[in-house]
């Protein structure tokens, strides 16, 4: 086993390009979208599954200095909600065919539960942060890689406050205003301190406790009670991301795929959880309430969550009623072109296809 990782992080690249290229190859395999045939899905599921944990080979490396904030994770909570991610697909197809359409979705439903409690876990785990992709990235804190730019020069990273102007700087004390004057003084205050510390090693080691303290993880117990509305706001907006998809397979098993109830139900709750989101990342100027700063990578985790709105068209019965009817209208205008519409015909067969399957539409 060892042998294998040494040689998949010396040849990272050739690894990577094998396997886009493997991915690529199983979506033109025949029977494809078949009922009947689960050997296609497997393998992708199996390619999958292999990438992840080459993936996590790589990122694990013991010569590599990890970024702060990603060795937190006493548990590699990303890892396994990828290889469930890839598998899902499998017993969807394997379920479907030996359980039938109907009894499918206990199987979903069980599915889409582990699914919740990891991230649930992982969410837990990470000190409440951000899912990215799911929970299958690891939310790196970038506010510790780079206090300067998001602290603003105070302590809390997720805090409004300190010089965010042109005309400060920042360092390890605090912000520093650029004039001469400012640094005079800032560079004495720091004397003071020091001196502060040398004449008292009680002080010192209380500052340092202090200091420990502060970069733990924070409790639910704090952002329920102690940070405000914001907080409440951001960890019910991700609880709802999380407990989406299982509500939605819940309703579907209940009043059948069909049926307009489960569709608005998560429609409703991606709205929902979206608006507590925005409103607790957005700082109010007429009130005091601490609002969650978020990273770069954070804010390209709710552009992607939002981009995973379109999937509703294509989920029934939406998709039966309206979508369905519109791409075979189109690709009955353009089967007369030889080319677009020997490209379209293929494209409308893949779309059909895909919509088949949940796990490819689901969005989670």
């Amino acid at each position: 086993m060892e042998a294998y990782k040494l040689w998949v992080r010396k040849n990272r690249e050739f690894v990577q390009f094998l396997e886009s290229l493997s991915s690529g190859i199983t979506w033109v395999l025949p029977e494809r979208f078949s009922n009947s045939e689960i050997g296609p899905e497997a393998v992708y599921a199996f390619l999958g599954i292999l990438s992840t944990v080459n993936q996590h080979i790589i990122d694990t490396a013991p010569t590599k200095t990890p970024p702060r904030g990603l060795g937190e994770s006493t548990f590699p909570w990303s890892l396994c909600l990828s290889i469930i991610k890839d598998s899902e697909t499998v017993v969807e197809v394997a379920t479907q065919q030996f359980a039938g359409e109907g009894r499918k979705w206990n199987y979903l439903a069980v599915t889409q539960a582990v699914k919740a409690f990891v991230r649930l876990a992982a969410f837990r785990d990470s000190g409440y942060k951000m899912l990215l992709r799911g929970g299958e990235t690891v939310n790196v804190d970038e506010r510790q890689a780079a206090p300067e730019v998001y602290n603003g020069g105070s302590g809390d990273a997720r805090e409004p406050g300190g010089c965010n102007g042109p005309g400060c700087i920042h360092d390890y004390h605090g912000s520093i205003p650029k004039s001469l004057e400012g640094r005079a003084i800032s560079a004495l205050s720091r004397f003071g301190e020091n001196a502060k510390m040398v004449s008292d090693p009680m002080r010192s080691k209380k500052l340092c406790k202090s200091s420990k303290a502060s970069v733990g993880k924070p409790t639910l117990y704090n952002l329920w009670l102690q940070k405000g509305l914001s907080s409440r706001l951001f960890v019910t907006g991700e609880v709802l991301f999380v407990l989406r998809p299982l509500i939605y397979v819940l309703f579907i098993r209940k009043y059948g795929i069909r049926s307009w109830k489960p569709w608005l139900i998560s429609l409703a709750m991606d709205l929902a959880g979206m608006s507590f989101l925005s409103y607790s990342t957005t700082r109010c100027p007429r009130s005091d309430d601490k609002y969650y700063q978020l990273t770069t990578s954070e804010k390209y985790e709710l552009k992607r969550r939002k981009l995973l709105w379109a999937l509703y068209i294509m989920r029934d019965p939406f998709f039966t009623k309206y979508t369905k009817h519109r791409l075979e209208k189109t690709d009955g205008y353009l089967s007369r072109v030889p080319l677009i519409g020997f490209l379209t015909d293929k494209f409308v067969e893949l779309v059909v296809g895909v919509q088949t399957r949940y796990t490819y539409i689901s969005g989670s």
